[in-house]
Parts: structure tokens; C-alpha cells; sequence
């Protein structure tokens, strides 16, 4: 049988035929298995959780069908509730699917509590820069006779002495003790 007869043999043509439904109705099955399991054309539109409590956002989304992710707390913001919702992804009117995760950041109660550094007889200008850098207000600043002028002697929160290493609110006000340059060195030994 030469190759052209094959080809257009009853047999082969059957098989063709046979193929070609076989495909036709496997991507039809597919078609409607992916509609059915990828929830095709489904729109939830996501709900504005921000100055909610923990509790508001549990049952917001659970009538909805979605879930949340609790992502690492964001910075202290003053202007939004103490543990209350101040950034979500998706945001706030975004469409989703059932079943999509929400992740939010929770405002923390308070400013974090940071080190203070080292600042024993470094310049009033260093130390200003490290305090604010570090998200501290300067307060009042005082002097006291001593050899080296403008060099930092002390700092104080609330009148309670500081040494480097105590730990402090972000934002407190920090009062600094500088030395005048009036003393002689010579006095002090």
C-alpha cells in the first residue's frame, strides 16, 4: 500500500475524524473546568479596611469571603487609632476573587522606643544631627562652666539624666547640657 492511499484510506480518515472530536471535546472540558475552578468573570470589590479595629476587619471580610494577612506593624502614625488598620494591598476598590488575602499593617500603640547614642564631649552640631536623624526633638539646651565649649556634657528627658544606650520614646524631646568654654584647662587637672 503506497502512501497516498494510506492517507486517504477509510481508515485513516476515520481516525482524523476520531482525533479531531477527541481534541474538540477536551477543550471544551478544560474550558468549562477552568471557568468553574478559577471562579472566571467573579468581582469582589475590596472594602476600605483603614482606622478599622482588628475585630471590624475580621468580620468585614470574612461576609465577604476573603482573608487577611497580618504584615509586620508600619510606623506609629498619630493621626489613626491604636491598632487600627493604616495600609492594605489590594487597596480600597480594587476587584479581587473569593478566598484573596488581604494584607494589612496595623498602626502600633506608640513611637518605638530607640537607643540613645553615644554623646559624652562630642560636639553640640554631631550630636544634634544623630538625635534628630534618629526621630528625637531638641529641647532646651543649658550651659555649664567647662573647658570645652559647645561639647555635650549631658542630655536629659523629662529632667532625668541619660547615658548612651537608654532607651526612648521616637519624638521625645531631649535637653542637652553643653559646656561653655569658661573654665581653663589648666584649673581642671
Amino acid at each position: 500500500m503506497s502512501f497516498f492511499k494510506f492517507i486517504f484510506s477509510k481508515t485513516f480518515l476515520i481516525q482524523i475524524v476520531i482525533a479531531i472530536i477527541a481534541i474538540v471535546v477536551l477543550v471544551f472540558v478544560a474550558m468549562h473546568w477552568l471557568d468553574d475552578t478559577t471562579n472566571h468573570d467573579q468581582r469582589i470589590e475590596v472594602p476600605d479596611l483603614s482606622r478599622l479595629s482588628l475585630d471590624i476587619v475580621d468580620k468585614k471580610l470574612e461576609e465577604m469571603d476573603l482573608r487577611k494577612v497580618i504584615l509586620d506593624s508600619a510606623n506609629y502614625n498619630p493621626d489613626f487609632p491604636r491598632y487600627s488598620v493604616i495600609e492594605q494591598t489590594p487597596e480600597a476598590g480594587k476587584y479581587v476573587k473569593e478566598n484573596r488575602k488581604i494584607y494589612i499593617k496595623l498602626n502600633p500603640s506608640d513611637y518605638p522606643k530607640l537607643e540613645i547614642p553615644k554623646f559624652k564631649r562630642i560636639t553640640k552640631r554631631q550630636v544634634t544631627s544623630k538625635l534628630l536623624s534618629l526621630g528625637f526633638e531638641i529641647g532646651d539646651i543649658s550651659y555649664k562652666p567647662d573647658f570645652a565649649e559647645n561639647a555635650v556634657l549631658e542630655l536629659t528627658y523629662k529632667g532625668k539624666p541619660l547615658k548612651a544606650g537608654d532607651k526612648v520614646r521616637k519624638t521625645a524631646k531631649i535637653d542637652m547640657v553643653l559646656g561653655d568654654g569658661t573654665q581653663n584647662y589648666n584649673s581642671v587637672n
